[in-house]
C-alpha cells in the first residue's frame, strides 16, 4: 500500500538542484563549526592560567587551574583524575610548590603518577603514537618518559622542604625504577638522572645509610660534574667501603664524568652515560659551573655591606668551606626556576613533514603520501610542536647569613626537553602523516558513495574536515615543569642561621634552626 505524501524532487529537476544547494549552504556552515570547535586544545585552555604565570600571578594561576578541574580549591581532587586531569594536576603541582603547599603538591603529584602511562616512540608503535598524539584531550595521557622521571625528582623536593626523609626514600625507589627503564632503553631522556640521582644520594645519605647514598651519588656524576658533592663524597667514603672511579675522581679534584666505568671496581648501578649523550652533556656544560661571581643586588649581605665575597676555590673549582665543629649540620639550597616550552598545534608543508619522517614511515605509507601530495589532496600536515622555555637566561641567587654561596646548576630542563622531543620529532610525523592517509582516504570512499554530484562532494570533504577537527594534534604537556634546577650545599655550626634564595626578580627570606648532625633544605620555586 503506497503512502500519500509529497515527493523528494530528483536532482535532475529545479527542486532537487535548490535543495542539495541549500543542504551544500548549510553542510558548509557546520563545517566551518567543527573547524573551531576543533582547533581548541589542551594548550588553549591553560593559556590563561600560564600567563598569569608570566606575569607572576601564581594564586591566580592556581584559581583557574582549580576551575578547569572543576574544584572550589586547591585542597580538593576531581571526581576524574585520569585523561585530562591527570595534565590538570601535574600542572597544579608545581604552582602549590611555589606556594610553599608542599603537602598538597605531594599529593597531586602522587596521583597523577599513578595515571600516567609512557609513550612509546619505537619504530613499531605508530599506531600507538597516532592514537594518542593526535586524538582528544580526554583520553588517557601518555608521557614522555623524561616526566615520568620528573615528578619523582619534584617529588623528593617535596618531601625534602619538609623535613620527611621516609617519604622522600619511597620517591627515591620508584625513581629507581623508571632510571632502569631508560637505561635499558637507551632513551635519550637518562640525561635527565642526575638531579634525582643527586637527591636520592642526599635522602640516604641523611638517613644514615652511606653505600647507599654513595651508590645514588656515583649515578648523579655520570650526568653532570656535581663539585658540590665533593666534601659529602668524602665524608662518606670513611664510613663505606664503597668506591667507583668517578668518586675517586671527584674526591681527588678532577672532573668525574671523565672517569670510564670499570665493572670490576664497581657494583654501582648501571649508568650510566650513552655516547650518544656526550653531546648533551658538552651543551650543558656552561650550566654546570657556578651561577654569580658577586651577590645579586638587593641581598641582604649587599645591604648591609658583610661578607660579599665568594668562597675561595681550590685549583679544582671546589669552593673550600671554613672549618667546622664535627657536630655540625647543613643546608641544602634548592632553586627552580622558568618553564619548560608548552606545546602547540603546528602546520608544515607535507614535503617538509615527509623529510622529518622518513626514516619512521613504510616504503608504502611513504609512497601512497606522496602520491596524495602530487594529486594536490593532501598539502600540509598538522601535529604537536614546542614551543619557547621561560626564564632560561635569569641568574639565582643563595645567600647565608650575609654571606653569598655557590649555586650549581643541576639540571637545564628545557634543554633535555628540547632534546627529547628532537629524537621523537619523526615519529610524531610519521603518525601525524599515516592518520592524514587514513582521513583523506576515507573522504574518497565517502565521496564515491555518494556520487559524482555536489552532495558527493560535500561528503568527501565533510569526512576529511570532520577527522581534520577530532585529529587536532594533543597538545598536551606538563607545562609548568620547571626550566632550570639549582643546588647550593654549605657546612654550618648547629644553631639559627638565615637564608635567602632569589631567582626571577623574587626573594625568599627563611630563617632556619639547624640541629646537631641534621640538615635543613630550604627550596624555592619560580614558574615564571
Amino acid at each position: 500500500m503506497a503512502i500519500d505524501g509529497p515527493r523528494r524532487p530528483a536532482h535532475g529537476t529545479p527542486g532537487g538542484v535548490e535543495d542539495t544547494l541549500g543542504f551544500v549552504a548549510r553542510g558548509l556552515a557546520l563545517l566551518a563549526l567543527l573547524t573551531l570547535v576543533g582547533c581548541a586544545g589542551h594548550s588553549d585552555r591553560t593559556l590563561e592560567a600560564r600567563s598569569a604565570l608570566d606575569a607572576g600571578r601564581p594564586k591566580a594561576a592556581l584559581q583557574l587551574y582549580n576551575e578547569q578541574l572543576e574544584v572550589k580549591s586547591e585542597k580538593e581532587i576531581p571526581e576524574d583524575v585520569g585523561g585530562d586531569n591527570t595534565l590538570l594536576l601535574l600542572d597544579r603541582s608545581m604552582i602549590l610548590q611555589q606556594l610553599e603547599k608542599y603537602e598538597l603538591a605531594s599529593r597531586d603529584l602522587e596521583l597523577a603518577d599513578k595515571e600516567i602511562e609512557l609513550l612509546d616512540f619505537s619504530r613499531n608503535a605508530l599506531d600507538s603514537i597516532g592514537k594518542y598524539m593526535f586524538s582528544d584531550d580526554t583520553g588517557p595521557y601518555k608521557a614522555p618518559p623524561y616526566e615520568k622521571l620528573m615528578i619523582n625528582t619534584m617529588n623528593m623536593v617535596n618531601y625534602l622542604a619538609r623535613g620527611d626523609l621516609n617519604g622522600a626514600r619511597i620517591e627515591a625507589r620508584r625513581l629507581a625504577v623508571m632510571q632502569k627503564y631508560l637505561k635499558e632503553s637507551e632513551n635519550p631522556a637518562q640525561a635527565m638522572m642526575g638531579p634525582g640521582s643527586y637527591l636520592a644520594g642526599f635522602t640516604f645519605e641523611k638517613s644514615g645509610k652511606p653505600d647507599q647514598a654513595l651508590r645514588y651519588y656515583d649515578e648523579a656524576l655520570a650526568f653532570g660534574n656535581y663539585q658540590s658533592l665533593r666534601d659529602a663524597v668524602t665524608r662518606l667514603s670513611s664510613l663505606s667501603g664503597y668506591s667507583t672511579p668517578r668518586l675517586r675522581k671527584l674526591i681527588s679534584g678532577e672532573d668525574p664524568t671523565q672517569a670510564a666505568l670499570d665493572a670490576d671496581q664497581s657494583v654501582a648501578i648501571e649508568p650510566v652515560l650513552a655516547a650518544s649523550l656526550a653531546a648533551t652533556l658538552a651543551k650543558t656544560n656552561d650550566f654546570e659551573l657556578s651561577f654569580q661571581a658577586e651577590l645579586p643586588a638587593g641581598t641582604e649581605a649587599a645591604a648591609t655591606g658583610g661578607g660579599a665575597s665568594p668562597p675561595v676555590a681550590d685549583d679544582s673549582g671546589a669552593s673550600a668551606s671554613p672549618p667546622v665543629a664535627d657536630d655540625s649540620g647543613e643546608i641544602f639550597a634548592i632553586v627552580n626556576f622558568g618553564r619548560v616550552p608548552a606545546k602547540f598545534a603546528k602546520r608544515i608543508p607535507i614535503g617538509l613533514a615527509l623529510t622529518y619522517a622518513s626514516a619512521w614511515m613504510s616504503p608504502t605509507d611513504h609512497a601512497r603520501a606522496n602520491e596524495l601530495a602530487l594529486q594536490g589532496l593532501v598539502t600540509w600536515v598538522n601535529y604537536p610542536e614546542l614551543g619557547k622555555p621561560r626564564g632560561t637566561y635569569d641568574t639565582p641567587g643563595f645567600g647565608l647569613d650575609g654571606d653569598w654561596q655557590q649555586l650549581e646548576g643541576a639540571l637545564a630542563v628545557d634543554r633535555e626537553v628540547r632534546s627529547a622531543y628532537d629524537h621523537a620529532r619523526g615519529a610524531i610525523i610519521a603518525a601525524a602523516i599515516t592518520r592524514m592517509i587514513s582521513r583523506v582516504v576515507a573522504g574518497n570512499v565517502a565521496g564515491k558513495a555518494a556520487g559524482d554530484d555536489a552532495l558527493g562532494l560535500l561528503l568527501n570533504l565533510g569526512t576529511q574536515a570532520t577527522l581534520t577537527a577530532v585529529d587536532t594534534p594533543d597538545t598536551r604537556s606538563w607545562a609548568t615543569l620547571p626550566a632550570r634546577m639549582a643546588f647550593g650545599r654549605v657546612r654550618v655550626p648547629p644553631g639559627k642561621h638565615r637564608v635567602l634564595l632569589q631567582a626571577r626578580g623574587h626573594k625568599l627570606s627563611e630563617s632556619v634552626d639547624v640541629p646537631a648532625n641534621g640538615f635543613k633544605v630550604v627550596a624555592m620555586t619560580v614558574l615564571e
